[in-house]
């Protein structure tokens, strides 16, 4: 199967789940065509078909509830119950049973395809160095939440600078197509009304597009004014991990929020689970890091350093993970973690020169 049919299997399998938007997976396909970062965002389920064959000896590595469509746009802010600014991994649609070295690969891999489109000056081999050094750190010290207060000086500075312009986030976000209360599916209605303050003005609501992986799946947000000021909570439709789709048990549990209680995390208060359905918290303050967007001079073995810590804090919420996962790691010899994320980088190019002329009219 290449990767035409496979997206195209995939999609068929997702529209079963939940409610597709199609325009939104043309779009979706556009952006995939655009440069390899975005196809490899946008394409989890191709991964779970390829990685298999790079990394014969996965099945032999220990398996926790991990995450699954990891990145390095994958992490980002929010505020805690005291409204201190946290940072971590905020995206787990896709979270699974995996062997733990699936989030460690696919979060190198990313990082090697970032350098390549020079966000990143690291150099490769130091790129898994730094990830592996901070998730071994992290295994053996039982995790630890990054709360950007105390004692994370650096990492603060870096996300404060990145915090959105207040007024270009609503002027954007309030600029989204409105939606009649009469097309909302209730669900999602009732709970993002109820997590809005009260006595906040009456909401409207506007269907949003965001991200590469969920792209198509349906997303509103109900904006309203409070205290002088904008306030919004999104709601995003939920569909089981590309992992049931790979092993066509039909089994459709989603553990969104499994993998949110067991990890080593500051919680966000205003981040639930309902049903098949997200809901959550938008502001300036509580969004995604574009690698993009990070600022030129910054300590970029260290920012990975976390991030591979931040993974082993996710992995950490299995029962027995630590022991069994640095016994694994003590027997990992050699540049394992990189060799096995530059085969993986070679694949994604491969499969995205196919995309690119099967899609020749959203090439830029």
């Amino acid at each position: 199967m290449n990767i035409i049919e496979s997206s195209r299997e995939y999609e068929k399998w997702l529209a079963k789940q939940t409610n597709v938007i199609a325009a939104d997976i043309r779009r979706k396909h556009a952006f995939m065509a655009q440069g390899v970062f975005p196809f490899f965002r946008a394409t989890f389920y191709r991964w779970l078909q390829v990685w298999p064959e790079v990394d014969k000896h996965m099945s032999q590595a220990p398996k926790v509830l991990g995450v699954g469509d990891l990145h390095v746009e994958n992490f980002g802010t929010w505020r805690d119950a005291e409204g201190r600014l946290a940072w971590g991994v905020n995206d787990f649609d896709e979270a699974w049973m995996f062997p733990y070295t699936l989030d460690l690969a696919r979060l190198a891999t990313s990082v090697l395809l970032a350098k390549d489109a020079e966000h990143l000056e690291e150099r490769p081999k130091s790129v898994t160095d730094a990830l592996l050094e901070g998730y071994r750190d992290g295994m053996k010290d039982g995790g630890k939440p990054f709360v950007l207060a105390e004692g994370q000086d650096w990492l603060r500075a870096i996300a404060s600078q990145q915090l959105k312009d207040p007024n270009r986030y609503w002027e954007r976000l309030t600029s989204w197509p409105q939606v009649k209360l009469s097309d909302l599916p209730d669900l999602a209605k009732e709970r993002m009304v109820d997590m809005l303050p009260p006595h906040c003005d009456k909401p409207f609501f506007v269907a949003r597009q965001a991200g590469l992986g969920s792209r198509g799946h349906q997303r509103y947000v109900a904006i309203a004014h409070w205290h002088s000021g904008w306030v919004a909570r999104e709601a995003k439709a939920l569909v089981p991990s590309a992992a049931v789709w790979i092993a066509g048990t039909g089994r459709d549990k989603i553990y969104y929020n499994s993998i949110l209680k067991q990890a080593v995390r500051d919680h966000d208060p205003y981040f639930h689970v309902h049903e098949h359905w997200l809901v959550r918290r938008l502001a300036p303050d509580c969004t995604k890091i574009p690698i993009t967007d990070l600022p030129t001079h910054r300590d970029e073995h260290t920012l990975l350093y976390c991030m591979g810590f931040e993974v082993a804090n996710i992995h950490l919420g299995t029962q027995g993970a630590q022991k069994t996962i640095v016994k694994d790691l003590g027997k990992r010899k050699g540049r394992w973690l990189f060799d096995d994320a530059r085969e993986m980088r070679k694949a994604i190019r491969k499969d995205f020169a196919e995309w690119q002329k099967a899609h020749p009219a959203t090439v830029r």
